[in-house]
């Protein structure tokens, strides 16, 4: 039996990166991964969707918009297969890389199933179906993420009925696209493949998309999908399907009691992810499993199992890659006897739809509800120079303060780069920052930026470029 200090379970971007920092820490560490490096974000998730969308913001911008530039490009075309083959090249790469990282801090990657039988051992089942058992001097780290939820009424087949999964990697573009789920993933891919040209439908059962996503943000993204000519339910249920003779699928639903049929080519199954916590063997050992799969830690990444941790999505919401990756950095330094804690202000989201959305904090809604009087700043991108020379002029910055000091206690952005602008919102809200320590703070020109400089002034009533009221 060999004997490690660390054995991470999982190598997505909770585990991999625990691992490499376990290394870079001169744990001798083994890293454990029954699929592919990477997990969901390098392979099926993050990285491969970010592509895509990408690809169809460059389509739709050659389309549509450069003309009135004075570019012009003649007949513009996408060709699904050569994008496919430069998205895995991407994937590829990365994993590549993440392989070569574990290598060069000295962490062993070993390919198979694990199954945790004591609080301190590990049984890894290979390919060839031969068992090989590890033990943990110092900690079991599980970071075995999460997978797509599938609705019993609408099973998976890899070609008609698609999870996100299939959805990265379709070689051609749905003529009708129906989406059940407005959440992040639903509308992400949906809008992919509507700027490729597809018919999009879709259908949420709550009363809005986007459900906690600050609502003003989320209207901007909701008249973009039907500026495109698509189609949102809300309060409605997907209730089954049947095929047409044509190939066609008629998806029956009911909205708020009344039943419709609406015929599709592609029904994309989004309503969210579960925690992949089933198999490992947690109910021998005692490590508890809430009521929905989540393995919950403490500030130090423990679970109630003293020597066993979990982090990323096991461990609980906000599921998200970077949360994970900060988790894995901490719960390593803990491991190797580092003072560290998981003691962030806030986890920032940004949603990869077109305009993007990215938070960080608490909307005014929430705010509120623990009593807080709040003063609201925002500023438009109408208003800014460079999003008109961007020709990208939809949404805003709003910016959540506490009415009677200012601090700032959440950022809204709808609107080009804002998963990048948001990263400006996230520090402040992790050093204290009131609404004047942005203000004050010159942005250079022209930039995007300065919408946050003068949703913080607006916030004060003393933005420059917009009436204040």
């Amino acid at each position: 039996m060999k004997t490690y200090d660390a054995i991470v379970i999982g190598s997505g971007p909770g585990g991999y990166v625990c691992a490499i920092r376990l290394g870079q820490l001169k744990q001798k560490t083994l890293c454990i991964e029954k699929e592919e490096v990477g997990g969901v974000c390098l392979n099926w998730g993050c990285i491969p969707s970010k592509a895509l969308i990408n690809a169809a913001h460059t389509y739709e911008k050659a389309h549509s918009s450069m003309a009135t530039m004075g570019i012009k490009l003649g007949s513009v075309e996408h060709d699904p297969n050569a994008m496919q083959d430069w998205k895995e090249g991407i994937v590829k790469r990365l994993t590549g890389g993440v392989r070569g990282l574990l290598k060069s801090n000295g962490a062993d990657l070993l390919a198979g199933t694990a199954t945790v039988v004591s609080p301190n051992r590990v049984e890894v089942k290979k390919a060839d179906g031969s068992v090989e058992t590890f033990e943990a001097t110092k900690g079991i780290v599980l970071a075995t993420g999460s997978s797509t939820i599938e609705i019993p009424s609408f099973k998976f087949d890899g070609k008609q009925i698609i999870g996100a999964k299939e959805a990265v990697s379709l070689r051609e573009v749905p003529k009708r696209l129906l989406v059940i789920g407005g959440g992040v993933i639903g509308l992400e891919l949906g809008m992919v493949y509507q700027a490729f040209g597809a018919e999009l439908v879709v259908v949420e059962a709550l009363p809005t998309l986007l459900t906690g996503v600050d609502q003003d943000c989320v209207k901007v993204v909701e008249r973009r999908i039907q500026k495109r000519g698509g189609k949102i339910y809300k309060n409605a249920k997907a209730m089954g399907y049947e095929k047409q003779s044509d190939g066609s699928i008629a998806v029956k639903i009911d909205v708020e009691g009344k039943p419709e049929t609406i015929v599709t080519d592609v029904v994309l199954v989004a309503v969210g992810m579960r925690p992949n916590s089933r198999g490992l063997g947690l109910e021998n050992v005692g490590v508890n499993i809430d009521k929905r799969g989540f393995v919950p830690s403490d500030e130090f990444g423990r679970t109630n199992v003293p020597t066993i941790y979990s982090i990323g999505d096991l461990s609980g919401p906000p599921m998200l890659a970077h949360k994970a990756s900060k988790e894995g950095e901490v719960i390593a330094e803990v491991i190797a006897g580092h003072k560290a804690a998981k003691d962030w202000a806030c986890i920032p989201g940004a949603i990869f739809t077109d305009p993007e959305i990215a938070t960080a904090g608490l909307t005014a809604e929430e705010a509120q509800a623990k009593g807080i009087e709040v003063s609201v700043g925002k500023f438009p991108f109408a208003a800014l120079g460079k999003a008109m020379a961007m020709m990208e002029t939809d949404g805003f910055v709003k910016i959540v303060t506490d009415k009677k000091t200012k601090q700032v206690l959440g950022v809204h952005i709808v609107g080009p780069e804002a998963s990048t602008m948001i990263s400006e919102g996230a520090l402040a809200l992790e050093m204290a920052a009131f609404a004047e320590d942005i203000a004050l703070t010159i942005h250079p020109h022209p930039t995007l930026g300065e919408a946050f400089m003068e949703a913080a002034a607006h916030a004060m009533g003393a933005a420059i470029h917009i009436v204040n009221r």
